[in-house]
Formats: C-alpha cells, structure tokens, sequence
C-alpha cells in the first residue's frame, strides 16, 4: 500500500505536465517546416520503434517523408513472436524486420526524431549534437492521461504487454501524424 502511494507521487508531475507537454509539442512541430526524413528510435529497435515507423509509414510517405527506424544497441535482431503478432492486428507485418544501429549517418539526415523515451532524446542531443527541439517524445502525443512519458518496452515481456503497448503507440502516433499534418502551420492552441 506505502509502495503503491509513493510511485503515484512519484508518478504525478509526469500526470500534471501531460497536457501542457502534448500543447508544447504540438505548437513546436507547428512552427517547423514539413520534414523530409523522419526517425523513430528505441533502445533496440525490434519492438516499438519499428512498429511505430511501419503505423507512419504509409500516411507520410503520401506527403514525400522517408520514414526510418534504429535503436542503440544490437544490429540485425528480428523482432520477437510477440510483436509480430501484436504488430500483424494493425496489420504490420514485422516477421521481416531487422534492428538497425543508430548513426550519424541514420541521425544527420532526419528532419524529425521521434523517440521512445526522454532520456533517448537527452543521449541523442549529447551524442550527435542535435537541438533538443529536433526530438520528440512520442508518449507525449498520449491524447490519454498517462503516468509516464516513456513507452513502456515490451521486450521479453507476455503477449498482453505488447499489445498494451502497441494501443499506446498507435494512439501516440494518430495525435503524432495530426500534428505532422499541420506542419507550417503556425498557430497556437493554448
């Protein structure tokens, strides 16, 4: 009962800054101009990365924007039974996914990169030397109330756990593709 009292208290910063973060992010994209490479990242790039690139695959590319994925560790790993099988009910299929490393040259190009987790963006700002407004935390497009900003990695997790996490990210990544429709639009919404 403490334990449970202490991660809601823990938690609840991230639950009152949601909706000025989902604001913030939106009104920031705004103000950009239409990208022309967009990168999603993950820490292995066999899970939610790949997942979420293959949802925004098909609506950017219609607009002209290359869609890539990458993680930091581990290249050429398939991605697990699991999340072939959570990803196919979207139908994305990732049975012939690879992992791909992150680079310089897989950073240097991307118009946008989206990440995971904040603390990707904080290691992809400090590594490669990219402005923290050209990174994107895809678990603040949530248009749910959520305890953590991060998406959770499914990795070696049941079933359930991706398919958790895959609603998640296709929720963040509708909100994601809206606020991409409106890019060059300067605007604010408060």
């Amino acid at each position: 009962m403490v334990a449970e009292l202490v991660t809601r208290l823990r938690r609840a910063p991230e639950r009152m800054l949601h909706g000025w973060r989902r604001r913030r992010m939106r009104n920031m994209l705004r103000r950009r101009p239409p990208p022309a490479t967009l990168l999603v990242v993950c820490h292995g790039n066999v899970c939610r990365s790949p997942f979420a690139a293959a949802l925004l695959r098909p609506s950017l590319s219609r607009k002209g924007v290359r869609v890539d994925s990458a993680g930091f560790v581990g290249p050429g790993r398939r991605s697990p039974l699991e999340a072939v099988t959570a990803a196919a009910r979207y139908g994305v299929d990732l049975s012939m996914h690879r992992s791909t490393v992150l680079t310089v040259d897989r950073v240097r190009p991307a118009s946008i990169i989206v990440v995971t987790d904040p603390a990707q963006g904080r290691e992809i700002c400090a590594r490669f030397g990219r402005a923290e407004d050209d990174v994107v935390v895809l678990g603040d497009f949530d248009p749910q109330p959520i305890d953590s900003r991060k998406i959770r990695d499914p990795v070696n997790q049941p079933l359930e756990v991706f398919e958790e996490t895959y609603a998640r990210i296709a929720r963040c990544i509708r909100e994601l593709e809206r606020a991409i429709g409106s890019l060059g639009v300067t605007r604010s919404d408060g």
